[in-house]
């Protein structure tokens, strides 16, 4: 049985995970991190990191180890019902309500924002005029994908590199701030390596590595490798070249950012930060090029995100509508959601990721490590269940300010962060977790190592 790639199969399976993960959200991220990490970027980029770069592939790894043929049986092992409700939600997240959304908006703020006048009411219906183009032709492909999209792809990428290569030595190359004179900002002052690692979350990339990562497994099976520690071995090394690039990427851009306060203000996102920058050093030839290649991807992106969102809701759904017509739903929606534009996208999508990420994250480290236990569902429905309660209080402490205060639960937030480690950094899931695990270990072995 085969358990090796060859050197040309690791580079197939790499850029695959690379195109897989990299979209324009790994830019607006991290240019903004920049411009508000200042000098403490380092520690920021770290966090950043180990959240958009190392935990999708873990996640994907997981899927390989656990043998599971996707996210509806990887979460399975906690119950059917949470399955289905995991599932949705975190193709929602990565669909409709978010990630495909942002993809136009992102569009829009790096694009055709810039070159039109300002006036709030002229800027909503501008937004509404390219979001109904932009979904319009996103659905046409989606329905129609034919080889069009592989063709863009096989462009695009190579172009988009090329040219964040350009901006990022211009940029470097400029007048500008070095790192250490750039004032940090906002919760980069006093916790900028936890800042950054929950800034990571806003990439979606491990969501997405539990969504989309069974398309690399079993690439690698179709390669030959069987074995389910192979197969995950073999993710891993192939990914390492993927690893190296993104963090590399998101080393000069999130650079680009704090440079560039040398030159200008924090901007309101990372979208405007971009594209401020591409101005400034590159002139209107430059934002046009990035605005046309940025909008090149977002729309492959969202072709890619609203295929697999009606082929797992249409397969999960038998009985319900088909394929065509959740591919109709899911554009419509996202084109409601993107109407809401780049900052109001942002911010609510914050307190659904961090209700969504200590759920991936435990699920995945529980599928690496479940060999140990015999992938028990005592142990799986211990830990879910005591992060499920931590991350329903994340959520809800992360929501905009106005809405706790119509909520009236400030109260009741102040008492449970007075109380829960980490919860003040964002991390309430933590020990819970990990109480969780120590139970589900302990009614574990006291039936003998048997699994449930």
């Amino acid at each position: 049985m085969k358990k090796k790639l060859s050197r040309s199969e690791y580079v197939y399976i790499a850029s695959m995970l690379f195109g897989m993960f990299f979209g324009a959200g790994n830019l607006i991220f991290p240019v903004y991190m920049g411009q508000m990490a200042g000098r403490s970027m380092w520690p920021a980029l770290i966090g950043f990191i180990i959240t958009g770069v190392g935990l999708p592939l873990l996640g994907v790894a997981a899927l390989g180890i656990s043998r599971s043929s996707g996210l509806f049986e990887l979460s399975g092992r906690v119950s059917r019902p949470y399955a289905c409700f995991f599932t949705c939600a975190l193709y929602l997240t990565i669909g409709p309500f978010f990630a495909i959304p942002r993809c136009a908006t992102t569009s829009f703020t790096v694009g055709l924002e810039q070159v039109i006048p300002q006036s709030s009411d002229k800027l909503s219906m501008y937004l509404l005029l390219f979001s109904l183009v932009f979904f319009a032709a996103a659905l046409l492909f989606s329905l129609h994908p034919g080889r069009i999209m592989t063709w863009v792809g096989k462009i695009l990428n190579p172009a988009f590199l090329v040219f964040l290569g350009i901006l990022v030595v211009v940029t470097l190359s400029g007048p500008g701030a070095s790192v250490s004179e750039v004032e940090p900002a906002g919760n980069y002052i006093d916790k900028p390596f936890f800042e950054g690692f929950l800034q990571g979350y806003n990439t979606m990339d491990a969501l997405a590595s539990l969504a989309f990562g069974i398309v690399v497994v079993n690439v690698i099976r179709g390669l030959g490798v069987e074995e389910g520690e192979a197969v995950a071995s073999n993710t891993v090394r192939a990914g390492i070249f993927s690893c190296l690039l993104m963090a590399v990427i998101y080393f000069f851009v999130t650079l680009l950012g704090t440079h560039s306060r040398g030159v200008m203000d924090t901007a309101g996102n990372g979208g405007v930060a971009l594209a401020q920058i591409a101005r400034h050093y590159l002139g209107a030839p430059g934002l046009l090029i990035l605005a046309a290649t940025v909008t090149l991807a977002c729309l492959k992106t969202s072709v890619g995100l609203i295929t697999s969102c009606a082929e797992t809701f249409s397969g999960m759904f038998p009985k319900g509508p088909g394929y065509r017509a959740w591919a109709i739903i899911f554009s419509a929606v996202s084109f409601l959601f993107a109407n809401f534009g780049l900052n109001s996208i942002i911010t609510y999508s914050i307190p659904v990721l961090m209700f969504l990420y200590p759920l991936a994250i435990t699920l995945i480290l529980l599928a690496l490590c479940g060999r140990f236990f015999g992938h028990d569902k005592t142990v799986y429905r211990w830990v879910i269940g005591c992060t499920l309660v931590a991350a329903v209080y994340d959520l809800f402490a992360s929501l905009p300010s106005g809405l706790i205060d119509a909520l009236h639960i400030e109260g009741a937030l102040n008492f449970v962060n007075g109380c829960l480690p980490l919860a003040g950094l964002g991390l309430a899931w933590v020990c819970p977790a990990a109480l969780g695990l120590v139970i589900g270990l302990t009614v574990h072995f006291a039936r003998g190592g048997k699994a449930a």
